[in-house]
């Protein structure tokens, strides 16, 4: 009888400090902040946004005109802080004819990009 005392005594109080185990925060995918995006213009190459954005986190692979900049937040203190971004750009004959997402379009982004 003293053992299993001992024991439920052991285990509930393992239990208990289990909310003090430190989480990591988990960053995956692209970080981009809108100073990245004020970048951007109409008619740029795949180079040109790849140079600007990085390297898309998700490219269709059927699809290739269409890159896929994603960025999740998974925060070890609460869900509260968790936090996802999207944005993707469509490119036609390999020039930047369309992007949206999570992020404001500056206005110089209408303006074309020059050969």
């Amino acid at each position: 009888m003293l053992f299993r005392a001992v024991t439920l005594i052991l285990c509930l109080s393992i239990s208990a400090c289990s909310s003090w185990v430190y989480k990591l925060d988990m960053p995956q995918g692209n970080y981009l902040g809108q100073k990245d995006i004020d970048k951007l213009q109409i008619n740029m190459t795949k180079e040109q946004v790849k140079f600007v954005l990085g390297s898309p986190v998700v490219v269709d692979s059927f699809q290739d005109d269409t890159w896929h900049y994603v960025y999740r937040l998974k925060s070890g203190k609460s869900e509260k802080y968790n936090k996802q971004k999207n944005f993707t750009v469509v490119f036609e004959n390999d020039r930047l004819v369309k992007a949206s997402g999570d992020f404001e379009l500056p206005e110089s982004y209408n303006t074309p990009m020059e050969n």
